[in-house]
């Protein structure tokens, strides 16, 4: 099953598909150059040398014949043409936002409401950042109510891994929704 991890520049992307993936991620990070300069908006992550230009691919196998492959996407506005090929195929998506640059959750919020893909938001506890609740981050984001938010810290495994399984049983609960409005022929 392929899963999107998503969300603006810097929110923690690679580092989820890093911590809860089975192998060693691919990763196609970049250093990040002066020709981003005027281009990549890094107010809040200035900190921050390297970047995703492509995608970032980790997996977990829940049990024999199944295996969550992880996407993640790169977060910049210059490689979004790669969101399009990343997506074909793929059953959710996890919204990673990060409370300094809640704003840059809106693209990726978007993004899959307009493909009716199921996704869920993960609010990356990072220590500068602000302490909003879930219905806090619901309401600025601008979410439907049956829309998961969960708190996470992406660095850890278990709160990486109770992210995802947040996200397969909206997967699950969107499915079933779909299946019972589909009319009988």
């Amino acid at each position: 099953m392929k899963i999107l991890i998503a969300g603006g520049f810097g929110v923690g992307k690679t580092t989820l598909v890093g911590a809860v993936s089975e192998i060693r991620p691919l990763q196609t990070e970049e250093l990040l150059t002066d020709r981003g300069t005027g281009v990549d908006d890094i107010e809040g992550v200035e900190r921050k040398t390297t970047t995703t230009v492509a995608m970032d691919f980790g997996r977990i196998t829940i049990r024999d014949g199944l295996v969550l492959y992880l996407f993640g996407t790169p977060g910049q506005d210059r490689f979004w043409f790669m969101w399009d090929e990343l997506s074909v195929g793929a059953l959710g998506a996890v919204v990673l936002a990060d409370t300094r640059r809640l704003a840059d959750s809106f693209p990726a919020v978007d993004y899959f409401e307009n493909r009716r893909l199921p996704f869920v938001v993960g609010v990356n506890r990072f220590d500068d950042g602000y302490d909003y609740t879930g219905d806090e981050i619901r309401e600025a984001l601008d979410l439907g109510e049956g829309i998961p938010v969960v708190v996470c810290d992406v660095r850890e495994r278990a709160s990486g891994k109770e992210l995802l399984t947040t996200l397969m049983r909206h997967v699950l609960s969107a499915r079933r929704a779909r299946s019972r409005d589909v009319p009988a022929v």
